[in-house]
């Protein structure tokens, strides 16, 4: 299983990015995505999440009504697009696949991680 995290950078506070994670080796149809992010000196946090059929998305309370999570099956990707950015966003975004077709929200969940793309918000 492969997943590789792209389209971070260098934004200013109230941009937009769309951050996009290929994935390759699994079923991806049939599995449940998700986001997390990690800024600097702290933990890494769940952001957002999708079932297999996009059905059914959740977020994290500071990004909900910002941010939109969405998939294309026929591409094996997944999205995060990201409106009204702040600095507080600034992290490395990291996405993760779980062995099941359920969204999750704990990183125990997810058994396949990317690499992660540094998302830089400037105020």
């Amino acid at each position: 299983v492969q997943l590789q995290a792209s389209g971070g950078g260098l934004v200013q506070a109230g941009d937009s990015l769309r951050i996009s994670c290929a994935t390759s080796g699994l079923t991806f149809s049939s599995t449940g995505m998700g986001w997390f992010r990690q800024a600097p000196g702290k933990k890494r946090e769940f952001v957002a999440t999708i079932d297999s059929s996009g059905s059914y998305r959740y977020y994290t309370e500071s990004v909900q009504g910002r941010f939109t999570i969405s998939r294309d099956n026929a591409k094996n990707t997944m999205y995060l697009q990201m409106n009204d950015l702040k600095p507080d966003d600034t992290a490395v975004y990291y996405c993760a696949a779980r062995d099941s077709a359920y969204y999750g929200y704990m990183e125990s969940q997810f058994d396949s991680w990317g690499q992660g793309t540094l998302v830089t918000v400037s105020s």
